[in-house]
C-alpha cells in the first residue's frame, strides 16, 4: 500500500473551527438539538461545535436526539466533553421524549432518518414514518420554541433519475413512481421538504433545506454499507472490489468537514424555506472511475459481477447527478478540502485502520 496523507479527526474540527465564511460570534451562547447524532454528519457537526465552543470561547451547548445513549456515549468518547455542553436525550423523532418548557433551543439540526438502502425496500413504511412523522415532529418543536434557524438534511435522491450531461439545479425535481418501493425514500424525503416549506410559509419559521450529495472522511462506521465505505474495508482487508453494477453511476462528492460548514453557514444565511446542493462539484466521476482508482494505488483489482437482482437488493438505476451549487456559493460557503475523491478515501481508511 501507498503511504497515505492522513486528515485526523482533529483536523477536520480544526478546520471547521477556522472558518473565516461562519460568523462565530453569532453562535454564542446558543443551544443546538440534533438528531441524526450518532450518524456521520450529525457526529462531526457535535464534534465541530464543541471543539470550536472550548476554543472560541462561545458556550454552546448541544442537546443530541438519539435512540440508545449508552451507544451514543460510546460513539462520542475519546473526546474530552461536559455534560453541561452535551446532553444526550433518549428517544426517537417518530416519538419525541418529553423536553421540557424551560429548556430553550436556538438552532436545530434535523438528520435523523433511514440510510440503509435495503430498508427502503425491505421496511419502506418504517422509512417514511421515520421520515414524515419524525420531520413533523421536529417542526412543530421548532415552532414552539420559536427557533432562530433549522436545517433539514434532505438528499440529492429526490431528482430521480437526470440524464447525463445535465446539470441538475434546485428546480429539477423527479419523476419517481410510488410503485417502485425504493423510492420510499426520496419521495419521503420530498413529503418533508413540502413539509419545511410549508412550516415556512405559514408559521413564517426560518427553516431551510440542505440536498446533500454523498458524504464521507474519517468518522465513518467500518461497518457502514455505502459504496465509499465497502472500497475502504476492501483496502484495509487487502481484497479485491467486487461491483455488483457496471459502476455507471456519477455522482459528485463532498467531505465532511465541508457538509458542517454548509449546514452551519444556512443557519446564519440561508434563505428561509429554500433548498440548496451541497456538493464539491470537483469531485464528479463515476462509481467505476472511483474504484480502479483506489485499487490502482492500493494494489488490489476490481471485479465486475453485474446481476439482474439489484432492484431488489436497494441498489439505485444508473444516474448522472452532477449537482449545479451555484445557488449555495452565493451564500458565501464553498468546499474548502481539495483532495478530491481519492484522498477523502485515503483519510478514511487511515481512520479505519486506527
Amino acid at each position: 500500500m501507498i503511504p497515505l496523507t492522513i486528515d485526523s479527526f482533529e483536523e477536520i474540527v480544526n478546520t471547521v473551527c477556522n472558518t473565516d465564511f461562519i460568523e462565530w460570534e453569532k453562535f454564542k451562547g446558543k443551544t443546538f438539538f440534533i438528531t441524526g447524532a450518532t450518524g456521520l454528519i450529525g457526529y462531526t457537526l457535535i464534534r465541530s461545535l464543541i471543539y470550536t465552543s472550548r476554543k472560541r470561547n462561545l458556550d454552546i451547548k448541544i442537546i443530541a436526539l438519539v435512540r440508545d445513549e449508552q451507544r451514543a456515549r460510546e460513539r462520542f468518547s475519546g473526546f474530552e466533553y461536559s455534560d453541561e455542553n452535551l446532553k444526550f436525550f433518549e428517544g426517537n423523532v417518530e416519538k419525541l421524549p418529553y423536553i421540557d418548557n424551560s429548556i430553550n433551543i436556538d438552532y436545530i439540526v434535523h438528520g435523523a432518518s433511514k440510510t440503509a438502502s435495503m430498508s427502503f425496500v425491505n421496511e419502506p413504511v418504517e422509512t417514511i414514518e421515520t421520515a414524515v412523522l419524525g420531520t413533523i415532529n421536529i417542526l412543530r418543536l421548532a415552532k414552539e420554541k420559536n427557533i432562530s434557524g433549522m436545517v433539514y438534511l434532505s438528499s440529492m435522491e429526490v431528482y430521480g433519475y437526470p440524464q447525463k450531461g445535465h446539470k441538475v439545479r434546485e428546480s429539477d425535481i423527479g419523476a419517481l413512481s410510488p410503485q417502485d418501493l425504493r423510492n420510499s425514500y426520496p419521495i419521503s424525503k420530498i413529503q418533508c421538504e413540502s413539509l419545511c416549506k410549508s412550516y415556512s410559509s405559514e408559521y413564517n419559521l426560518p427553516v431551510m433545506i440542505a440536498r446533500l450529495t454523498q458524504t464521507f472522511g474519517p468518522g465513518v462506521n467500518y461497518d457502514d454499507g455505502r459504496i465509499f465505505a465497502y472500497f475502504g474495508r476492501c483496502v484495509v482487508e487487502h481484497k479485491n472490489i467486487i461491483l455488483k453494477t457496471k459502476g455507471e453511476t456519477e455522482r459528485s462528492y463532498l467531505y465532511t468537514s465541508d457538509a458542517v460548514t454548509a449546514i452551519l453557514t444556512l443557519l446564519q444565511k440561508g434563505t428561509t424555506g429554500e433548498s440548496y446542493n451541497i456538493a464539491d462539484e470537483k469531485t464528479y466521476c463515476s462509481i467505476a472511475q472511483m474504484a480502479e482508482e483506489i485499487a490502482k494505488e492500493n494494489g488490489i483489482l476490481v471485479e465486475y459481477e453485474a446481476s439482474e437482482l439489484l432492484r431488489k437488493n436497494g441498489y439505485p438505476d444508473t444516474i448522472y447527478m452532477d449537482l449545479d451549487t451555484s445557488k449555495t456559493l452565493k451564500t458565501g460557503w464553498f468546499p474548502q478540502f481539495r483532495g478530491g475523491t481519492s484522498l477523502m478515501l485515503r483519510n478514511m481508511i487511515v481512520a479505519f485502520e486506527k
